[in-house]
């Protein structure tokens, strides 16, 4: 089972959740899918073992085939190329690589190349296959790195994936790739307003979803009457305590600073599993 573990906002502790998660269940995998700014290492330490390329398409043009006429810029919603008098402007940072350009292109004076976004790692961390995405700086996307970190799961083992904050185009594609989503949250105004966003996502990919709320305490009730509204049921919470977060920041995964949670983070498993058989 693939379990995608996600939030509608950065900062809500879904990290913290994935990798106690991975840690409790029996030989599960994890990949840090949030290739922006991946960071699940730092609890794990994991030993890579390969380094794998991950490339983007963007136009090329023979000028000497060009006739200017404009439709490649005219066709690019994100203004990656530009037709100025008698040259043909490529801004390779703006490129989303869908190749539209080429096709529009009715002189065939547009080929694809290619530029390298980014990387996967794969490896090891604590007996545990580890796979994270690396999104280079000024590259427009991570999706084509979630999906080369999806083909690398072992299809065998439960998997637990740390997906990217928010609901965009990343975070679709790892819900999209999964069985159920764990949507982490904190009782906050913002924290609700993301986690109504984070919610309807899962419905319309058609996602079995729960909750856990983070620093859990006394401005709960917002969360949870959101979460009886919508039919998604809260599996854990975890209490705002000084502990906890020197915990964090000293680098300690919640399991191992708190070892009570293992047994909390498995029944939270278990659930899932039950929920997605039924």
């Amino acid at each position: 089972m693939v379990v995608a573990v996600a939030s509608g906002k950065g900062g809500t502790g879904k990290t913290t959740v994935a990798v106690s998660l991975a840690l409790s269940v029996t030989r599960a995998q994890l990949v840090d899918a949030d290739a922006e700014e991946p960071n699940a290492h730092l609890f794990l330490s994991p030993g890579i073992r390969e380094t794998v390329p991950v490339a983007m398409a963007v136009p090329e043009v023979h000028l000497q085939s060009c006739t200017f006429c404009g439709r490649c810029a005219a066709f690019c919603r994100f203004n990656a190329l530009a037709v100025v008098k008698e040259q043909v402007l490529v801004f390779p940072e703006l490129c989303h690589g869908c190749g539209g350009c080429i096709h529009a292109c009715p002189e065939g004076a547009i080929e694809r190349a290619e530029r390298r976004i980014g990387e996967v790692e794969v490896g090891e961390a604590r007996g545990r296959r580890f796979i994270q995405g690396r999104l280079r700086p000024g590259a427009p996307s991570a999706v084509r790195i979630v999906r080369e970190e999806m083909t690398h799961l072992d299809r065998d083992v439960p998997a637990i994936i740390d997906a990217p904050p928010g609901t965009a185009c990343a975070v679709q594609e790892v819900m999209a790739a999964a069985d159920f989503c764990l949507l982490v949250t904190e009782p906050t105004p913002f924290g609700l307003h993301d986690l109504r966003m984070a919610i309807d996502l899962a419905a319309q990919l058609e996602i079995l979803a729960a909750v856990v709320i983070n620093r859990s305490g006394r401005w709960d009730s917002p969360i949870e009457d959101e979460c009886r509204r919508r039919g998604v049921p809260v599996l854990l919470k975890i209490p705002f305590e000084r502990q906890i977060a020197e915990a964090y920041s000293r680098g300690e995964a919640l399991t191992d600073a708190f070892p009570e949670y293992s047994d909390k983070l498995r029944r939270v498993y278990a659930e899932i599993e039950s929920g997605v058989r039924a």
